[in-house]
């Protein structure tokens, strides 16, 4: 560990990537300690405290503890994760965006332009529903000190720009930083309640309301989690490519083979993320404006109810089909191995070649989202059995699921700069047959 941040350290563009992206983080957990105008947030606060094992604490978790401080950063992430998807989805199903998107990079700033704005309308949308909700939670007018229209204005105004603010700062550690922002964010808050739980866990069995053994079979299955998450995370299916002989320019080509590597989860951690946010939709909707079948549907579908287990593992299932989908074009694979001369050893360019494609990638993804599913269901299923288990919610899968697999990713970026900091300084042929190898290995990576 010393010697990689060493070599951080020496890497003068790396290590100011990894300086912006801490200097950002710093920035973003100072925010959730603003409070928005107008509302007594110790005795709000005091309430979602009460909530914390129910899926207030998990949308507490994802946000890094912006609600129970109810910041103006309680919108966190999500509404610009939403509206990625929502973008990514209509890329792929209207023509119109579709050609955009295929226009280069022009296009692609096009998309971000169009994913901001809607950023922008989902976060007025959810910050007038979370004034109004307030409003109607404070019957005894002790939360909410001055409520009408002008708390309405004010705190429509103060989330949407606390949440386009974090979309921002998203954005910049993705471009300036290292790692993908808004996962970053996200991990931010996980890690921000670890302390807090830790501290939990000793103090229930200093209480006695947990006891020894329990407090070991907790650690024993975070570990087993973290290990399983680490394994299917690096794992992949490498489809062989085999290059015809080229000539560009005076240079002759020989055939070269190559692979394709195919993630056994490609859908990544969407999957759960949308599951957890679908489910918290009828409680955080009951809790503001108290509707009689939304508190059915919320005493049905309390975490840890085998019905919501059941749920929740099929929701994830489903996201992590649908994401792939939408993100892994066999199609366009096929058509970019055609253009680039390679194709796959005993499968013909074209239409063999997308149907073989398509075969892989729907055995890796019903691996894939099985294993999303267990990781992510397991935690709520003991907690059945142990006692006050399900108020960890960053002990949880789906947690440590988002934890371990950014970590990874961003570990992966950080090796890949050494890397090529390493093959620029190689001796022996130079800089022009080391551009050249990277150039192809380049080529093949944007296959994706």
């Amino acid at each position: 560990m010393t010697n990689i941040i060493g070599r951080i350290w020496e890497m003068k563009d790396l290590r100011n990537r990894v300086l912006f992206t801490l200097a950002m983080l710093g920035v973003y957990r100072l925010g959730i300690f603003v409070p928005v105008p107008g509302v007594n947030t110790e005795k709000l606060g005091k309430y979602f405290a009460e909530q914390s094992g129910t899926l207030f604490g998990l949308y507490d978790m994802f946000s890094g503890g912006a609600l129970t401080q109810f910041s103006v950063f309680v919108l966190g992430i999500m509404p610009y994760i939403t509206a990625s998807i929502i973008m990514q989805l209509m890329a792929k199903t209207v023509p119109a965006l579709e050609r955009i998107q295929k226009e280069g990079q022009q296009g692609r700033n096009k998309i971000t332009q169009y994913t901001r704005y809607l950023t922008i309308g989902i976060a007025v949308v959810q910050s007038y529903g979370l004034a109004l909700g307030l409003e109607g939670m404070d019957v005894q007018g002790e939360l909410v000190y001055n409520a009408g229209i002008r708390f309405q204005a004010m705190t429509v105004l103060t989330v949407t720009a606390g949440s386009c603010f974090i979309m921002w700062l998203g954005e910049q550690m993705t471009e300036r930083g290292i790692g993908n922002g808004a996962s970053i964010i996200i991990t931010a808050g996980i890690i921000a309640s670890f302390p807090a739980d830790v501290m939990q866990v000793f103090t229930l069995v200093g209480l006695g309301e947990m006891n020894l053994l329990q407090a070991v079979l907790l650690l024993v299955s975070l570990f087993v989690v973290v290990m399983a998450i680490v394994f299917v995370e690096r794992g992949q299916r490498r489809v062989p490519l085999q290059y015809a002989k080229r000539i560009q320019g005076n240079r002759v080509y020989a055939n070269q083979s190559t692979y394709l590597p195919l993630k056994v989860n490609t859908a990544g951690v969407i999957p759960p993320i949308f599951a957890s946010s679908l489910l918290m939709l009828p409680a955080t909707a009951n809790t503001f404006f108290n509707i009689a079948i939304l508190d059915w549907i919320q005493s049905q579908f309390y975490p840890g109810s085998w019905l919501y287990n059941l749920t929740f593992g099929g929701l994830v299932i489903f996201f992590a089909f649908f994401y792939t989908a939408i993100t892994f074009s066999p199609v366009d694979v096929a058509d970019n191995l055609k253009k680039q001369a390679a194709y796959i050893p005993r499968v013909r360019p074209g239409s063999e070649t997308i149907e073989y494609l398509d075969w892989l990638l729907a055995r890796l993804t019903t691996g894939g989202a099985v294993y999303l599913a267990i990781v992510c269901v397991t935690p709520s299923i003991m907690a059945m059995y142990v006692r006050n288990l399900n108020i960890f919610f960053s002990f949880g899968g789906t947690g440590v699921l988002i934890l371990v697999g950014v970590c990874l990713d961003t570990v992966a970026q950080i090796e890949a700069k050494l890397a090529e900091k390493r093959y620029d300084a190689s001796p022996g042929d130079g800089g022009a047959s080391n551009k050249g190898r990277r150039s192809r290995m380049g080529a093949q990576s944007g296959l994706f």
